[in-house]
């Protein structure tokens, strides 16, 4: 057992180290550019310098451990549900599944919580709406509600694509078209709101585990190419929420 425990743990605390070196040098030219301007252009020491180094040393550690969560769990967990889904020969099953991905990994998203509850704030300092909580609460939830269906289809709408090999171009064309036309037509107060959306889906749980599903389908399935035909979902779930959430405003506004 001594022996086992010498011999991996220089392994280990190598691992441990390489990650954290990889994690420390994609943050570098953060720190470099905030370094900069606070101390070359506003020329003042930063505030609070300790509690900075000691929640960049967090930030370093959650993000390597993050990172290394993705390769080993999120992105085989997409690649075996898509093969285990595609072998099963159900096709509504497989729908069911990405639709499902798309709304649950959304609707849950802090950013999207945030810019729903600060949209239903500032739409009663507007006037648009009631001064009333429960009216405030109802349109957050919708705006929510709407952005987190828009993914759910997008996403379904990904995985026809790869099944039916439908040109991902013509799509991505035609829904900013369709984007273009809608906005001519939408509430002046929900298009930012709408574009906004098209942003804040894309969070880091629905990106890898989406892009894991649409690669693992295209491995599987006959004719296509991975690199090729597996990626592109994210794009849909950038797109769609725009549509959906300027209908939105339609309905409430």
């Amino acid at each position: 057992m001594n022996k086992q425990l010498q011999y991996l743990l220089p392994r280990i605390v190598s691992f441990v180290f390489e990650k954290l070196r990889q994690a420390s040098t994609d943050l570098l030219p953060i720190a470099l550019v905030i370094a900069f301007f606070q101390l070359v252009v506003i020329r003042r020491p930063l505030p609070n310098l300790p509690d900075i180094i000691i929640g960049t040393g967090l930030v370093i550690v959650g993000l390597s451990m993050f990172i290394q969560g993705l390769q080993m769990a999120l992105f085989p967990l997409g690649e075996n549900m898509a093969e285990s889904l595609t072998r099963k020969g159900s096709l509504f099953w497989l729908m069911a599944f990405s639709f499902a991905l798309g709304f649950s990994t959304t609707i849950a998203e802090p950013a999207l919580i945030a810019i729903s509850a600060e949209a239903a704030d500032i739409a009663i300092q507007g006037g648009l709406l009631a001064n009333d909580p429960k009216v405030a609460a109802s349109y957050a939830l919708g705006l929510r509600l709407t952005v987190a269906s828009s993914v759910g289809f997008a996403i379904l709408l990904g995985v026809l694509r790869i099944l039916k090999n439908w040109s991902l171009p013509m799509l991505i064309i035609g829904g900013y078209v369709a984007v273009m036309l809608i906005t001519i037509v939408a509430p002046e107060e929900i298009i930012g709101i709408a574009y906004d959306a098209g942003g804040v889906t894309t969070s880091t749980i629905t990106v890898p585990l989406v892009t894991a599903l649409g690669v693992g389908l295209a491995t599987i399935i006959r004719g296509r190419n991975p690199l090729i035909d597996g990626f592109g979902l994210i794009a849909f779930a950038s797109l769609l929420p725009m549509i959906f959430v300027m209908g939105y405003g339609l309905v409430v506004f």
